[in-house]
Protein backbone atom coordinates (compact mmCIF):
# COMPACT_ATOMS: atom_id res chain seq x y z
CA UNK A 1 0.00 0.00 0.00
CA UNK A 2 3.15 2.42 0.37
CA UNK A 3 3.70 2.04 -3.54
CA UNK A 4 0.11 3.26 -3.72
CA UNK A 5 0.20 6.02 -1.59
CA UNK A 6 3.12 7.48 -3.26
CA UNK A 7 1.28 8.19 -6.42
CA UNK A 8 -1.09 10.18 -4.98
CA UNK A 9 -1.26 13.96 -6.94
CA UNK A 10 -2.78 16.16 -4.04
CA UNK A 11 -2.12 19.01 -2.20
CA UNK A 12 -4.29 21.01 0.76
CA UNK A 13 -4.84 24.98 -0.42
CA UNK A 14 -6.89 25.90 2.85
CA UNK A 15 -4.49 28.38 3.78
CA UNK A 16 -3.34 30.69 0.85
CA UNK A 17 -7.24 29.97 -0.38
CA UNK A 18 -8.38 32.12 2.09
CA UNK A 19 -6.16 35.24 0.89
CA UNK A 20 -6.11 35.01 -3.08
CA UNK A 21 -9.63 34.87 -4.59
CA UNK A 22 -9.68 30.96 -6.25
CA UNK A 23 -10.45 31.49 -10.18
CA UNK A 24 -8.68 35.22 -10.19
CA UNK A 25 -5.29 35.70 -12.17
CA UNK A 26 -2.46 37.65 -9.85
CA UNK A 27 0.84 38.99 -11.50
CA UNK A 28 4.06 40.04 -9.63
CA UNK A 29 5.03 43.35 -8.92
CA UNK A 30 7.59 45.25 -8.02
CA UNK A 31 7.91 46.00 -4.09
CA UNK A 32 6.44 43.24 -2.96
CA UNK A 33 7.19 41.17 0.35
CA UNK A 34 8.37 37.72 0.30
CA UNK A 35 4.60 36.37 1.80
CA UNK A 36 3.38 37.85 -1.38
CA UNK A 37 5.46 36.92 -3.81
CA UNK A 38 5.05 33.07 -2.80
CA UNK A 39 1.17 33.49 -1.90
CA UNK A 40 1.34 33.89 -5.83
CA UNK A 41 3.52 31.25 -6.49
CA UNK A 42 1.59 28.80 -4.82
CA UNK A 43 -1.57 30.04 -6.61
CA UNK A 44 -0.28 29.57 -9.96
CA UNK A 45 1.22 26.17 -8.80
CA UNK A 46 -2.19 24.42 -8.53
CA UNK A 47 -4.01 26.44 -10.80
CA UNK A 48 -6.19 28.24 -8.82
CA UNK A 49 -6.81 30.78 -11.42
CA UNK A 50 -8.96 28.71 -13.56
CA UNK A 51 -12.52 26.61 -13.93
CA UNK A 52 -10.67 23.16 -14.39
CA UNK A 53 -7.55 21.55 -16.42
CA UNK A 54 -6.51 18.07 -17.73
CA UNK A 55 -3.48 16.78 -19.21
CA UNK A 56 -1.47 14.25 -19.50
CA UNK A 57 2.15 13.02 -17.93
CA UNK A 58 4.90 11.63 -17.92
CA UNK A 59 7.23 10.50 -15.19
CA UNK A 60 10.63 9.24 -15.97
CA UNK A 61 13.41 7.57 -14.12
CA UNK A 62 17.11 8.53 -15.21
CA UNK A 63 18.79 5.79 -13.19
CA UNK A 64 22.39 6.32 -15.59
CA UNK A 65 22.87 8.02 -19.01
CA UNK A 66 21.88 5.00 -20.58
CA UNK A 67 19.07 3.50 -18.23
CA UNK A 68 15.57 5.14 -17.96
CA UNK A 69 12.57 4.22 -17.24
CA UNK A 70 9.16 5.72 -17.33
CA UNK A 71 5.56 5.47 -16.04
CA UNK A 72 2.45 7.71 -17.97
CA UNK A 73 -0.39 9.05 -16.51
CA UNK A 74 -3.56 11.24 -16.89
CA UNK A 75 -5.18 13.99 -14.77
CA UNK A 76 -8.39 15.76 -14.47
CA UNK A 77 -8.95 18.25 -11.95
CA UNK A 78 -12.00 21.19 -11.32
CA UNK A 79 -11.50 24.11 -9.24
CA UNK A 80 -14.59 24.68 -7.23
CA UNK A 81 -14.16 27.30 -4.30
CA UNK A 82 -17.56 26.57 -3.11
CA UNK A 83 -19.23 24.96 -0.51
CA UNK A 84 -16.32 24.08 1.11
CA UNK A 85 -14.63 22.09 -1.88
CA UNK A 86 -11.38 23.61 -3.31
CA UNK A 87 -10.97 21.46 -5.70
CA UNK A 88 -11.76 17.26 -6.92
CA UNK A 89 -9.36 15.74 -8.51
CA UNK A 90 -9.03 12.28 -10.63
CA UNK A 91 -5.52 10.67 -11.65
CA UNK A 92 -5.05 7.27 -13.29
CA UNK A 93 -1.76 5.34 -14.72
CA UNK A 94 -1.76 5.09 -18.22
CA UNK A 95 1.02 2.95 -18.37
CA UNK A 96 3.02 0.47 -17.65
CA UNK A 97 0.49 -2.56 -18.09
CA UNK A 98 1.29 -4.34 -14.65
CA UNK A 99 0.01 -0.65 -13.14
CA UNK A 100 -2.19 0.57 -16.02
CA UNK A 101 -5.60 1.66 -14.90
CA UNK A 102 -5.26 1.89 -11.03
CA UNK A 103 -7.00 5.45 -10.25
CA UNK A 104 -7.13 7.54 -7.47
CA UNK A 105 -9.89 10.52 -6.32
CA UNK A 106 -8.95 13.38 -4.51
CA UNK A 107 -11.84 15.90 -2.49
CA UNK A 108 -9.97 18.68 -1.11
CA UNK A 109 -10.94 21.43 1.09
CA UNK A 110 -10.65 24.89 1.73
CA UNK A 111 -11.32 24.01 5.32
CA UNK A 112 -8.25 23.39 7.12
CA UNK A 113 -10.22 21.58 9.75
CA UNK A 114 -11.20 18.92 6.78
CA UNK A 115 -8.74 16.23 6.37
CA UNK A 116 -8.64 15.47 2.23
CA UNK A 117 -10.67 11.89 1.34
CA UNK A 118 -8.98 9.98 -0.78
CA UNK A 119 -9.79 6.79 -2.78
CA UNK A 120 -7.97 4.18 -5.04
CA UNK A 121 -9.38 2.22 -7.55
CA UNK A 122 -7.39 -0.99 -7.53
CA UNK A 123 -8.71 -2.81 -11.45
CA UNK A 124 -7.28 -5.67 -10.60
CA UNK A 125 -9.15 -6.78 -7.68
CA UNK A 126 -11.91 -4.30 -8.88
CA UNK A 127 -12.08 -3.01 -5.35
CA UNK A 128 -12.08 0.69 -3.79
CA UNK A 129 -10.11 1.68 -1.23
CA UNK A 130 -10.35 4.55 0.67
CA UNK A 131 -6.88 5.45 2.16
CA UNK A 132 -5.27 8.27 3.46
CA UNK A 133 -2.37 10.13 2.96
CA UNK A 134 0.83 9.16 2.80
CA UNK A 135 3.41 11.47 4.69
CA UNK A 136 5.12 14.28 2.95
CA UNK A 137 8.73 13.45 2.74
CA UNK A 138 8.05 9.73 0.91
CA UNK A 139 9.45 9.42 -2.18
CA UNK A 140 6.99 10.55 -4.61
CA UNK A 141 6.54 7.32 -7.40
CA UNK A 142 9.79 6.42 -6.15
CA UNK A 143 11.79 9.18 -7.64
CA UNK A 144 14.05 11.88 -6.77
CA UNK A 145 10.48 14.44 -5.39
CA UNK A 146 9.32 14.00 -2.51
CA UNK A 147 5.26 14.06 -1.86
CA UNK A 148 5.60 17.68 -0.63
CA UNK A 149 7.90 18.87 -3.34
CA UNK A 150 5.39 17.66 -6.03
CA UNK A 151 1.88 18.29 -4.55
CA UNK A 152 1.60 18.87 -0.88
CA UNK A 153 3.65 22.00 0.88
CA UNK A 154 1.37 25.13 1.07
CA UNK A 155 2.57 28.33 1.73
CA UNK A 156 1.91 27.78 5.19
CA UNK A 157 4.43 25.33 5.87
CA UNK A 158 7.67 27.44 5.72
CA UNK A 159 8.85 31.20 6.74
CA UNK A 160 10.54 33.08 3.61
CA UNK A 161 12.87 36.34 3.27
CA UNK A 162 13.06 38.25 0.00
CA UNK A 163 16.71 37.79 -0.67
CA UNK A 164 17.01 40.16 -3.68
CA UNK A 165 16.02 40.59 -7.13
CA UNK A 166 18.61 38.94 -9.73
CA UNK A 167 19.11 37.71 -13.75
CA UNK A 168 19.21 33.71 -13.53
CA UNK A 169 22.22 32.63 -15.02
CA UNK A 170 20.05 30.15 -16.54
CA UNK A 171 19.33 26.41 -15.74
CA UNK A 172 20.68 23.31 -18.73
CA UNK A 173 17.69 21.20 -18.83
CA UNK A 174 19.34 17.87 -19.13
CA UNK A 175 16.85 15.92 -20.23
CA UNK A 176 16.67 17.94 -23.53
CA UNK A 177 20.27 19.15 -23.50
CA UNK A 178 19.24 23.02 -23.71
CA UNK A 179 19.59 25.86 -21.79
CA UNK A 180 16.48 27.89 -19.83
CA UNK A 181 15.57 31.02 -18.39
CA UNK A 182 18.50 32.51 -19.13
CA UNK A 183 18.72 36.29 -18.22
CA UNK A 184 15.48 36.39 -16.69
CA UNK A 185 14.37 38.59 -13.76
CA UNK A 186 13.59 37.12 -10.82
CA UNK A 187 13.09 37.12 -6.99
CA UNK A 188 15.08 35.48 -4.77
CA UNK A 189 13.93 33.85 -1.61
CA UNK A 190 14.78 31.90 1.41
CA UNK A 191 12.63 29.68 2.73
CA UNK A 192 12.80 27.64 6.24
CA UNK A 193 10.45 24.49 7.21
CA UNK A 194 8.24 25.39 10.09
CA UNK A 195 8.48 21.19 10.70
CA UNK A 196 11.03 20.65 13.59
CA UNK A 197 14.04 17.98 12.11
CA UNK A 198 12.41 18.25 8.58
CA UNK A 199 14.34 16.48 5.68
CA UNK A 200 16.20 20.21 4.36
CA UNK A 201 16.98 22.74 6.57
CA UNK A 202 16.28 25.88 3.65
CA UNK A 203 16.09 26.46 0.32
CA UNK A 204 16.39 28.92 -1.88
CA UNK A 205 13.58 29.61 -4.50
CA UNK A 206 13.97 31.28 -7.87
CA UNK A 207 10.78 33.28 -8.75
CA UNK A 208 10.16 34.71 -12.26
CA UNK A 209 8.61 37.62 -12.27
CA UNK A 210 7.33 37.11 -16.07
CA UNK A 211 5.26 33.94 -15.47
CA UNK A 212 5.02 34.40 -11.45
CA UNK A 213 6.49 30.38 -11.07
CA UNK A 214 9.39 29.33 -8.78
CA UNK A 215 11.85 27.85 -11.43
CA UNK A 216 14.68 26.79 -10.05
CA UNK A 217 14.82 25.82 -5.81
CA UNK A 218 18.24 24.65 -4.09
CA UNK A 219 17.86 22.63 -0.96
CA UNK A 220 20.25 22.56 1.78
CA UNK A 221 20.99 20.42 4.70
CA UNK A 222 21.73 21.16 8.62
CA UNK A 223 24.79 21.35 7.83
CA UNK A 224 25.08 24.08 4.75
CA UNK A 225 25.39 21.38 2.58
CA UNK A 226 23.37 21.64 -0.96
CA UNK A 227 21.88 18.00 -1.70
CA UNK A 228 18.86 18.47 -4.14
CA UNK A 229 18.21 21.24 -6.91
CA UNK A 230 14.92 21.44 -8.86
CA UNK A 231 14.14 22.84 -11.91
CA UNK A 232 10.54 23.91 -13.52
CA UNK A 233 9.62 24.90 -16.57
CA UNK A 234 7.02 27.68 -16.86
CA UNK A 235 5.24 28.82 -19.68
CA UNK A 236 2.39 31.01 -20.32
CA UNK A 237 -0.45 29.28 -21.91
CA UNK A 238 -2.85 31.45 -23.79
CA UNK A 239 -6.63 30.69 -22.89
CA UNK A 240 -9.23 32.81 -24.60
CA UNK A 241 -8.05 36.39 -23.46
CA UNK A 242 -5.67 35.26 -20.81
CA UNK A 243 -2.48 34.37 -20.16
CA UNK A 244 -2.14 30.95 -17.39
CA UNK A 245 0.88 30.48 -15.87
CA UNK A 246 1.70 27.10 -16.71
CA UNK A 247 4.34 24.13 -15.16
CA UNK A 248 5.00 21.88 -18.50
CA UNK A 249 8.34 20.36 -17.22
CA UNK A 250 10.56 19.54 -13.95
CA UNK A 251 13.82 18.12 -13.12
CA UNK A 252 14.86 16.94 -9.42
CA UNK A 253 18.79 15.98 -9.20
CA UNK A 254 20.05 14.09 -6.00
CA UNK A 255 23.21 15.34 -5.82
CA UNK A 256 24.33 12.41 -3.45
CA UNK A 257 22.98 9.37 -5.70
CA UNK A 258 23.26 11.13 -8.75
CA UNK A 259 19.90 10.15 -9.93
CA UNK A 260 17.37 12.48 -11.93
CA UNK A 261 13.85 12.37 -12.38
CA UNK A 262 11.71 14.56 -14.52
CA UNK A 263 8.11 15.06 -15.14
CA UNK A 264 6.57 16.30 -18.40
CA UNK A 265 3.24 17.66 -18.58
CA UNK A 266 1.48 17.40 -22.10
CA UNK A 267 -1.25 18.19 -24.04
CA UNK A 268 -2.78 20.85 -21.24
CA UNK A 269 -6.66 21.81 -21.62
CA UNK A 270 -7.91 24.60 -19.51
CA UNK A 271 -11.57 25.55 -19.07
CA UNK A 272 -13.07 22.33 -20.84
CA UNK A 273 -16.32 22.71 -18.21
CA UNK A 274 -15.68 19.59 -17.05
CA UNK A 275 -18.88 18.12 -14.76
CA UNK A 276 -18.25 18.01 -10.85
CA UNK A 277 -20.07 14.64 -11.07
CA UNK A 278 -17.18 13.09 -13.29
CA UNK A 279 -15.56 13.15 -9.80
CA UNK A 280 -17.00 10.52 -7.37
CA UNK A 281 -16.34 7.00 -6.67
CA UNK A 282 -18.68 5.56 -9.06
CA UNK A 283 -17.12 7.00 -12.02
CA UNK A 284 -13.59 6.31 -10.73
CA UNK A 285 -14.82 2.39 -10.39
CA UNK A 286 -17.02 2.76 -14.04
CA UNK A 287 -13.84 5.06 -16.08
CA UNK A 288 -11.49 2.74 -18.10
CA UNK A 289 -7.94 4.37 -19.32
Amino acid sequence: MRFFLTLLFFWNIAGFAQTLEIGKLYHLKEGMSADEIMRIVYHNKYSLFCKDITFKGEVIYVDSPTLMRKRKYIKHRIILGKDDFSYKELTAITYPTEVKGLAILVWSYLSPQKDQQVWLWLPTLKKVRKISASQDDDAFMGSDFTVEEVSTRRFEDETYRLIGEKLFSGYKFKYKDEILFKGRDCFVIEAHPKKAHWYYDKRIIWVDKKTGGHIYEEYFDKKGRLFKKIFRNWKLIKVSDKLYPTQIALEAEDLRTHHRTVILMKDIKYDQDLLESLFTVKTLMRSRW
